[in-house]
């Protein structure tokens, strides 16, 4: 997926930004290996029931925003995908199980100009919290509130 010029877009637009190489591709896959040996979570891999072919991922991380650690919910969907509500159910997925682990303090962010994944992550429950910077890019920080349930699925 993070070969894919569309979701490329979406996550590193910019002179870093673009598709990854394989070996790009493989320090990313590296680096969550290693999230989930250190802390015991991370993100998921989510596949179509019929197919089994990938989908998209979700789940929770550890992030930092502005020298602050924060657990965020992170995901993305393939572009061949995109516009079916996937992306809102795996987020959700990736709250409720975040939080029944007993993390209770989760945030997402996007490109301030990502309006889909702005729908998302409030579809989702989470509130606007600011704008900040992040690899020299606005970004707009989401926080979900104390006492989240979670509101209807993607049928």
């Amino acid at each position: 997926m993070i070969q894919d010029p569309r979701v490329a877009a979406t996550l590193w637009p910019g002179p870093l930004g673009g598709p990854r190489t394989a070996a790009q591709t493989r320090a990313r896959l590296d680096e969550h290996i290693a999230h989930w040996e250190q802390h015991g979570f991370g993100l998921w891999m989510f596949c179509d029931r019929t197919t089994g072919a990938g989908v998209g991922y979700a789940g929770p991380r550890h992030t930092t925003v502005e020298q602050h650690a924060e657990v965020e919910i992170a995901y993305a969907v393939a572009s061949a995908r995109w516009g079916r509500g996937l992306a809102t159910e795996m987020a959700r997925a990736a709250v409720e199980a975040t939080r029944a682990a007993g993390v209770d303090d989760l945030v997402c962010f996007t490109l301030v100009e990502n309006a889909a994944s702005r729908r998302v992550m409030e579809k989702v429950g989470f509130r606007y919290e600011r704008d900040f910077e992040r690899a020299g890019l606005a970004h707009a920080l989401y926080r979900l509130p104390s006492g989240w349930q979670p509101v209807g699925r993607h049928g």
